[in-house]
């Protein structure tokens, strides 16, 4: 029976909510890791029996094994959105995670890379020739300029390219429809990477491929995002995330409007895109101690 019931959450998760691939995957595993639990601390149970306390007492297993608050939160997540999807299909009549708390996140102001050190970083890589450094360079180029996530560059195609109206068309979380605005500067670079992709036969509609035709993996966008990044930042996080969380910074330290950053993030809330005033707010704190009379600096 509980085998049953979270395959057909996992397939409600994929055909219905469309979530992606590696969300459906990473639900599935914080399921698997609960009913080991419970196999292992509970012996016999079924779907209907399960409570309160067992919930509880999974979490703080995982709190004594030294998880973090982010991962808990994450698998308390899991298990609220799959015990909710048994509710509503008929399978049990109480969720026994309803009263179900999470530990506090340790508030973190995101990573970013100043903005001086992203000039140098590109001016560093200007006169990139052959077909992985021009691509390299763009990739990193258009995280930045853009704020997309490592996924949406990966699945992006050519055909998502509008070189007349200067933007790009991204499918986004649920596959959410959104379009970025991008520079003159950018349709140029995509323009040469483009003419470097023909002159070396690669014909693949994604748009970021391997010398082999092949689509881009997660794993080597962060490689190359990494490396880039390791000449200008001494930042332990060196990820494609840091780039969306520079974008964001940027715009609004440069006076962007917030809803508008927010629209281009393809955020659903506002509050999701306010951590990033936070940073606006330091430099507002260190531009007033620096030349207010009466700041005590």
């Amino acid at each position: 029976m509980v085998e049953g019931a979270v395959n057909g959450f996992i397939s409600y998760l994929s055909l219905q909510k469309r979530f992606s691939p590696l969300t459906t995957k990473n639900y599935l595993s914080d399921l698997e890791q609960f009913f080991s639990f419970l196999n292992a601390e509970i012996g016999e149970y079924s779907i209907s029996t399960i409570s309160y306390q067992y919930i509880r007492s999974f979490v703080a297993y995982l709190l004594d094994k030294g998880l973090s608050p982010v991962s808990v939160n994450r698998k308390i997540s899991a298990l609220k959105s799959f015990f909710k999807y048994l509710v509503k299909d008929g399978q049990i009549e109480n969720n026994p995670t309803q009263k179900i708390q999470g530990p506090k996140k340790p508030k973190r102001l995101p990573v970013f890379i100043d903005e001086d050190k992203i000039g140098t970083l590109f001016s560093q890589v200007d006169e990139a020739t052959d077909f992985e450094s021009v691509r390299n360079r763009l990739i990193v180029d258009l995280l930045y300029q853009t704020g997309m996530r490592r996924a949406e560059v990966l699945g992006l195609k050519e055909r998502d390219i509008d070189f007349f109206n200067l933007h790009v068309k991204v499918l986004g979380k649920r596959s959410k429809e959104r379009i970025i605005p991008i520079s003159i500067q950018l349709k140029n670079q995509l323009e040469i990477y483009l003419a470097e992709k023909g002159n070396n036969s690669l014909d693949s509609p994604f748009l970021f491929v391997t010398t082999d035709n092949k689509g881009l993996t997660a794993g080597r966008i962060t490689t190359i995002v990494k490396n880039m990044l390791s000449s200008v930042s001494s930042n332990r996080k060196k990820s494609p995330h840091v780039l969306r969380h520079t974008f964001a910074t940027h715009l609004l330290n440069n006076g962007a409007d917030i809803n508008a950053v927010k629209e281009l993030f393809g955020h659903s809330n506002l509050s999701a895109t306010q951590i990033y005033t936070h940073n606006t707010i330091e430099k507002l704190k260190k531009s007033y101690n620096q030349a207010h009379p009466r700041s005590g600096s």
